[in-house]
């Protein structure tokens, strides 16, 4: 759910990326571009995790198929950029509703580990596959429209697609749909004695994740100029599930966060040592330990004991 506070900060942080490309440099406009393309993924990743209570090891293969489809639309066929974003969402829905079909059947460790080895296998299609996706070597020069060949514009863009969807995610977990997952994650059995159909539910988060995800991989092929067999590798699929971790799973905008904190450790630890993993890995750690709900809940914490003591003084 998305309290108050959490729609001032989501508005906040808009009016600022707003403002960035007119006061900022270009490294930061590039930086805030990534955050943006796996704020949405890890956003749309929660929407099982933190939602429905499925974590998913395989989230990175509908990334991977939005940016392929986006990539090979653009400039093998050479349709515009509306279609060719429209057209990879929606085989992206197409994908996540067959293999949702399959992993709903099961759950826990079984729903995860079947995520993942759908995942392995969209991974092998892009490796082998080459006269459509390139192989190891990749999908590279995607034919991105003129009006997105500079940063500045490009920013403004992602960052118009980034906020219709978000926008669209929160709407999603405000309504009564959210709040039907939310009761399947406490309790399946009870959820299913009060009418609820579980496994309908449950296909219909995963369809939505993964087209969201599928959005995202769109703008990652245009960000990037193409698309690698690595984006789909259950590593990504780790990469992302710890943003949502260390975010904070239970907050709409835990997510956003943990992308944000997450990439911004990454580029500024691995500005000084080749050992950044190890840096960021114990970083992780430590958060984890210390704040099982993710940073947002320690703040959330940490500002109602502040709180609490200045009632107290009073």
């Amino acid at each position: 759910m998305t309290n108050r506070l959490q729609i001032y900060v989501l508005i906040v942080a808009f009016v600022w990326l707003l403002i960035l490309p007119f006061v900022g440099s270009r490294y930061s406009v590039e930086l805030a571009t990534q955050i943006l393309i796996f704020g949405l993924l890890a956003t749309s990743l929660n929407i099982l995790v933190g939602y429905l209570g499925a974590a998913s090891f395989g989230h990175a293969a509908f990334f991977a198929i939005g940016g392929y489809a986006c990539a090979y639309f653009l400039t093998t066929l050479a349709l515009p950029l509306v279609v060719s974003m429209v057209g990879a969402v929606l085989l992206t829905a197409a994908a996540s509703l067959v293999i949702g079909f399959f992993c709903v059947r099961l759950n826990e460790i079984y729903f995860s580990m079947l995520t993942l080895a759908f995942s392995m296998l969209i991974w092998a299609i892009a490796l082998k596959w080459k006269s459509v996706t390139g192989g190891d070597d990749g999908f590279v020069g995607v034919a991105v429209p003129e009006f997105l060949g500079n940063y500045f514009t490009f920013f403004l863009f992602t960052l118009g697609v980034v906020s219709v969807s978000i926008i669209v995610l929160m709407i999603i977990g405000n309504s009564t749909m959210g709040r039907v997952f939310i009761a399947i994650r406490e309790n399946q059995t009870r959820a299913s004695f009060l009418g609820v159909n579980v496994r309908r539910m449950q296909l219909i988060a995963f369809v939505i994740a993964g087209t969201f995800a599928g959005v995202a991989g769109t703008l990652l092929a245009l960000y990037v100029r193409g698309m690698y067999p690595e984006t789909a590798f259950w590593s990504q699929s780790g990469h992302v599930l710890i943003m949502v971790l260390l975010g904070g799973m239970h907050a709409f905008i835990g997510p956003l966060l943990g992308a944000s904190v997450l990439t911004l450790l990454e580029v500024t630890i691995g500005q000084y040592t080749e050992y950044w993993q190890v840096f960021v890995g114990v970083v992780l750690v430590i958060v984890v330990l210390a704040a099982p709900e993710g940073i947002y809940g320690l703040v959330r914490s940490v500002s109602k004991r502040i709180g609490g003591r200045q009632d107290d003084d009073a």
